[in-house]
């Protein structure tokens, strides 16, 4: 039954040709919908620009660019500006875009939103980023197409040069205005390290050495002045106690014997007076005094009883010898005086280089920290300065225009074909639709057709073979009409192809080089 039931090659041959007219005239419908489309339908050409990302002509080991933006942003930046509206308007004005009749009360809006449809960059990808964009427009008129996609070039070169160099410049002002910032801040540290090395003079690290080897000095200086001081001290008592031995002191100055006796009682008097209002008589040192009075009392009555009976005349000799006594006494006391003042101001030498060598830690905590505030700012200076030197060759760069710049490789041409309508795309479409709707009739027809067609559907349908099959046998005007249909239908298929062949040409040489051909061969 499978086999019985089984659609052959020429069962679809005769189906084909049974209902050839489901095929003739929705094909021929067709292709004249195609051609009609192709002929009526806006055309719209494309005219494009290739630009090729060249990398900066000057190695970058000797010089860095200062424009470190990333390509692709700067692509999409320079594509904003361009895109803005007063770009777009000075186009429109330039070009003078939608000037048709239809289009002159279109709202800039809705011309500025048209135009920007008609703009499309397209970018191509290397490995390590964008090696070359393109830049498209469409648009009715093919002259007018390339001008513009020329002029949107021209626009993103000189802008890429002048975001570049605008770049370039604002970062050598940045880094001026911070060299400056940094230069005053270097004077101020400057002028405070001055101030305060000035103000702290004598105190400093490096003057340590210089304060200790001054401060032995004194010391040495000090220790010699203290012996010259003992050594005239013992001379004024040496002095003394032979001058008080020899006699008491006269209006002429000589010291007579016994006065320094009584001088000593009326002294242990009066300390024996002080020690009675602190103390009881009982006091070991009240009884001690006690003592030493009675007996210093009794050896002066003693002594007084004695010169009496002895009285000799004062010589003259040892009075003269007292008065040169007494003149050594003042010259060793001024003596003194002079090593008491010597000493005097050792001590405050001293204590005053004393006072430097301790404050010298200090100090030099203190001048570590401003000279550690000094050293940063100066290496951020001379950094700021490299760089600042670095930029202005790079600024210089930029303005030669030897840095990464955009190169045009194929500028935009006059387009000989539309890229709307896609020709290829409505040919087949229409090839499609014709053949697609002829043959979806005929397979319905042939689904709701029960009739019987072949044999075979008779063995099928009775279960009885078929032995013989008569043909049909037609009549004079049934002959004439099949011959009329089959005319008619060479005629129809002739049609057909001749449709699909115009279309063809037109798909495969444009309408315009048709239509001038066509024009050049009627004039003729």
């Amino acid at each position: 039954m499978a086999e019985a039931l089984a659609i052959k090659p020429e069962d679809i041959i005769r189906i084909v040709l049974k209902r050839r007219w489901y095929i003739f005239i929705p094909f021929i419908i067709a292709m004249i919908a195609g051609i009609y489309l192709s002929l009526t339908l806006p055309r719209v050409f494309s005219a494009g620009t290739l630009i090729f990302v060249q990398p900066q002509k000057v190695p970058a080991s000797f010089v860095r660019s200062l424009v470190s933006t990333d390509i692709n942003s700067r692509i999409s930046t320079i594509s904003k500006q361009i895109l803005s509206r007063t770009n777009l308007e000075k186009i429109i004005k330039e070009f003078n875009l939608f000037s048709d009749p239809e289009q002159q009360d279109m709202f800039m809006e809705d011309k500025i939103e048209a135009l920007t449809k008609q703009i499309k960059v397209n970018v191509t990808r290397a490995g390590r980023g964008i090696e070359a964009f393109s830049i498209s427009f469409k648009g009715s008129e093919p002259e007018r197409v390339m001008r513009i996609a020329n002029t949107l070039t021209s626009y993103f070169i000189d802008e890429n040069l002048k975001v570049r160099e605008a770049q370039a410049i604002g970062t050598s002002d940045f880094l001026e205005d911070e060299l400056e910032t940094m230069r005053k801040r270097l004077e101020y540290v400057e002028e405070a390290l001055r101030n305060y090395r000035k103000k702290f003079m004598g105190e400093l690290p490096e003057q340590l050495e210089t304060n200790l080897r001054i401060l032995d000095r004194i010391q040495e200086q000090l220790s010699s002045r203290m012996n010259s001081l003992r050594d005239a001290k013992n001379s004024l008592a040496a002095f003394e106690s032979r001058t008080a031995s020899e006699g008491i002191r006269t209006s002429d100055g000589v010291v007579l014997p016994g006065t320094v006796s009584h001088e000593n009682l009326n002294r242990l008097k009066n300390q024996l007076a002080n020690l009675k209002a602190g103390y009881t008589d009982r006091h070991p040192d009240v009884v001690k005094l006690k003592n030493k009075i009675k007996d210093l009392e009794a050896g002066l009555k003693e002594k007084a009883g004695k010169e009496k009976t002895d009285a000799v005349p004062a010589d003259d000799s040892r009075v003269v010898i007292n008065r040169e006594n007494m003149l050594q006494i003042r010259e060793v006391k001024r003596e003194i005086k002079m090593v008491e003042d010597d000493i005097a101001k050792l001590k405050a030498q001293s204590k005053y280089y004393q006072e430097r060598v301790e404050a010298t830690p200090k100090r030099e905590q203190e001048l570590m920290t401003l000279r550690r505030d000094y050293n940063n700012i100066q290496e951020s200076y001379s950094s700021l300065l490299n760089r600042k030197l670095e930029a202005e060759i790079a600024v210089n760069m930029e303005k030669k225009q030897k840095g990464e710049q955009f190169r045009i490789i194929d500028p935009a041409r006059l387009p000989q074909k539309p890229v709307s309508p896609d020709m290829k795309k409505l040919f087949l479409f229409s090839i499609a639709a014709g053949l697609g709707i002829g043959g979806g009739i005929i397979f319905l027809l042939e689904y709701f057709d029960t009739s019987i067609k072949r044999p075979e559907d008779v063995e099928l349908l009775c279960g009885l073979p078929v032995i013989a099959a008569m043909p049909s046998i037609y009549s004079t005007k049934q002959k004439v009409l099949k011959k009329i249909n089959l005319t008619v239908s060479i005629i129809f298929g002739i049609i057909s192809l001749a449709l699909l062949a115009v279309f063809a040409v037109l798909t495969m040489k444009g309408v315009e080089p048709v239509y001038e051909f066509v024009k050049k061969y009627v004039n003729i």
